[in-house]
């Protein structure tokens, strides 16, 4: 769902800019209240990892493709401020490194994608937990809905985007058929992808899980017929750290070699916006990238003649700058954090 320059008008881009930076600034400040010693060094691996799923396009209808947005992921994993964030720092790499996604329509993109991913899936998310019995499975039986709802979402947010400032004369009825009915299949694999990484990370460390703070499952014991909590078991204060930095390692090297080598078999069809604006004539009037120079364009190390080598090495690039852009703004935010300031800390 990346919209290239030339689909939005240019009074229309302002305007979301505006919006965007808007959301950036309060999402500043609000990711000052959910990082913590634990949650700053995830949030820059959940933005690499975004960035190394959303190279995966996984085919959904004839000649279509889709691909993760992550809007849902991030804003569950480390929090919804901290969720634009990293979707944010997501697309900034895509449009300034890999000409994916105009920088004209950046703020259109991080709009569409970052803000209303990830406010319209915790809202659905944290709706969920309030009505679902507390527990691990909950939490992500949440995940997979919140998921599936952010996508046809974005579709929606889109298409009113275009009914404002779309360039081309198509008719808004058609475009909403379309970007709706393709983006609700895609959001089925955003469901799938969402609830099995949040299940897994809750598996190892549930603590390290922005929506499920709060969340206990104490081991029970039978005494005199009632069954009764067991005591808690002290964590050594070495061991926790020593897990996330597991955690981290583990999800570093699981993005790099998605990648840099899963990337190669993922589908070549037109991703969900690409399809409809072809089928549509809404790409009549799109621009060459800005950046469409960069040695890293298209995914693809230039002058790399060997594809697979080329895509490979892209991707591992777009991993690891922005594995360290998004730390690097985490850990900033983490620092300014003051200290009267507690953790958000939701219990389900």
């Amino acid at each position: 769902m990346h919209v290239p320059d030339g689909f939005i008008d240019a009074p229309t881009s302002a305007v979301t800019a505006v919006v965007a930076a808007g959301a950036l600034a309060v999402s500043l400040r609000g990711a000052r209240r959910e990082l913590d010693e634990k949650t700053a060094p995830l949030a820059g691996l959940v933005a690499a990892f975004i960035f190394a799923v959303q190279m995966l396009n996984f085919p959904v209808a004839a000649g279509t493709s889709g691909h993760l947005l992550g809007g849902a992921l991030a804003a569950i994993l480390v929090g919804p401020y901290t969720g634009v964030l990293c979707v944010s720092v997501v697309l900034l790499m895509q449009g300034v490194l890999f000409a994916d996604g105009g920088l004209t329509a950046l703020g259109v993109n991080i709009t569409d994608m970052a803000l209303v991913t990830t406010v319209v899936s915790y809202a659905v998310f944290r709706g969920l937990l309030a009505v679902l019995p507390r527990g691990r499975r909950s939490v992500t039986a949440a995940s997979f809905v919140a998921a599936l709802v952010s996508v046809p979402a974005a579709a929606c947010a889109f298409t009113l985007i275009y009914a404002v400032g779309g360039t081309t004369d198509v008719s808004i009825g058609k475009v909403a058929t379309a970007m709706i009915g393709v983006h609700v299949l895609i959001g089925i694999g955003e469901a799938v992808i969402t609830a099995l990484t949040v299940g897994a990370v809750i598996a190892v460390r549930p603590d390290l899980v922005h929506g499920a703070r709060g969340l206990r499952q104490r081991l029970r014991l039978r005494v005199d017929g009632e069954l009764v909590d067991a005591p808690a078991v002290p964590v050594s204060p070495a061991a926790a750290p020593a897990s996330r930095r597991k955690v981290w390692v583990i999800g570093l090297v699981a993005s790099l070699v998605l990648a840099g080598f899963v990337s190669f078999y993922a589908s070549a069809s037109p991703d969900g916006l690409e399809k409809v604006a072809h089928d549509k004539g809404i790409d009549t009037r799109a621009k060459e990238h800005a950046s469409a120079g960069s040695p890293l364009a298209d995914y693809g190390v230039k002058d790399v003649s060997d594809a697979r080598l080329s895509g490979g090495l892209a991707g591992v690039i777009g991993v690891g700058v922005t594995v360290v852009a998004g730390s690097a703004v985490f850990w900033a935010v983490r620092r300014r954090r003051g200290t009267d300031v507690s953790p958000v800390s939701h219990g389900l």
